[in-house]
Order: C-alpha cells, then sequence, then structure tokens
C-alpha cells in the first residue's frame, strides 16, 4: 500500500513521515485492498486560530467508496491521531457493510449490482478567471481566488454512478461531509443528500433526468 504525505502551505519534516508510516499500519488490516492513502497537512498561520492551526485529512483510495477523515489540533502529531481514529471507525463500517452485502447475495432476495462511487478530481488549470474550464487527469485538484476577493474556491470533478439514497446516505457518512451529490438509481436526476438533525437527512433532486440512465425500481 502507497502511503503519500503531501504539505499544504508547510514543510513536512522525515520524522512525522515515519510517524504516519507506522500509524497507518492499522489501515491495511480493515482494508487490504487499499491501493493508496494520502496524508495532506494543512498548516494555518492565523494566531486566533492557534488550537486548530494543524490540520491532517486522511483519505483511502479501496476498490470500493473511498473513505475520508480529517482533524484538526494544535499540533500535527495529535491531529493525526483523531482523524484516524475516525477513519478506523468508517473503514469498520465499511469492512461491516460489504459483510452484510456478501450474506444479501448468498440468501433468497437478488443481488443489486450497485457500482461504488468512484471519485475523481479535476479542475481549472487557466490563470485567468474568464478562461474556460478545462479537466485534468484524475486526481488533480486546483484552487483559484474569485476575482481580487480573498475567497478561494476548490474544484473538484466526480464522477457520478447512478445509486440509491441509502447507498448515497452510506458514502457521505465515509467521507465525513455534511451532504453528498450522487445520480437517483430510481429516478435517474441529479441528487443531493445531506444531513439535518440528528440522524435524520433530507434529499434534494433536480427536475432534469440524465442521458443515458434508466430509473431502476429494485425488487424487494
Amino acid at each position: 500500500m502507497e502511503i503519500v504525505v503531501v504539505g499544504r502551505h508547510t514543510e513536512v519534516a522525515d520524522r512525522f513521515r515515519r510517524h504516519v508510516e507506522d500509524k497507518l499500519s492499522k489501515v491495511t488490516q480493515l482494508a487490504p485492498a487499499a491501493r493508496r492513502v494520502d496524508v495532506e497537512v494543512t498548516r494555518e498561520n492565523n494566531p486566533r486560530l492557534s488550537e486548530v492551526r494543524e490540520r491532517v485529512e486522511l483519505t483511502v483510495h479501496d476498490k470500493g467508496p473511498v473513505i475520508r477523515a480529517e482533524a484538526a489540533a494544535d499540533d500535527r502529531f495529535g491531529a493525526l491521531d483523531i482523524a484516524l481514529d475516525k477513519l478506523t471507525e468508517r473503514l469498520r463500517r465499511s469492512r461491516d457493510r460489504r459483510k452484510d452485502h456478501r450474506r444479501r447475495a448468498n440468501g433468497v432476495l437478488p443481488s443489486v449490482d450497485v457500482r461504488p462511487y468512484d471519485e475523481v478530481a479535476a479542475a481549472q488549470t487557466a490563470a485567468q478567471p474568464s478562461a474556460p474550464v478545462a479537466l485534468a487527469e484524475p486526481g488533480d485538484a486546483v484552487e483559484e481566488q474569485l476575482g481580487d476577493s480573498p475567497v478561494v474556491i476548490r474544484r473538484k470533478l466526480h464522477h457520478a454512478e447512478p445509486m440509491t439514497v441509502d447507498d448515497a446516505v452510506y458514502q457521505m457518512e465515509m467521507v465525513g461531509h455534511d451532504f453528498f451529490l450522487f445520480i437517483s438509481k430510481e429516478t435517474a436526476r441529479p441528487s443531493a443528500v445531506y444531513r439535518r438533525r440528528g440522524w435524520t437527512y433530507g434529499v434534494i433532486e433536480l427536475d432534469s433526468t440524465v442521458g443515458g440512465v434508466e430509473p431502476v425500481t429494485e425488487l424487494t
């Protein structure tokens, strides 16, 4: 398994890189098929944010969905420990879900072919704001400033496979986000599931279908 450590607005010392490799040994136990783990370290230079100045984001690229966790603390070693705890819990949930799907496949109910979501990043590479958006190679990401303002926009392209609402909620939980964009397998519409209060969720659908996607009614 490849471990890639990068720093944003900061340098990453060899000591921390070695510490990361030791800590991420648990990933191979919970996700033996994982191909790569991306570790992104970000440092916040604002003195008012000293308690959360170091942020660590972990992303596991497995055969299934991308699984991500992040955390912030006053030092990157502490942030890594918190992020790793979150990641470990999500990896366990992903493993248990795969086991549950295998049990269903061996039962009476017919199996449903739901291919996992594969995140593909892309962004704009032109320097001028008016330049057209150009899609880059998978795995790339670009941040750009919005005009003369201090606002920074990060652009990504997500390759979406049709999925059910249940799968979309699961994908959202695995990456630790409050929302998730997907194509509804039931309606073929671009949709978004989002977190509400407690364990309740909401779904927003656009009144437009995606070409080439046929709505599917699953057997129960």
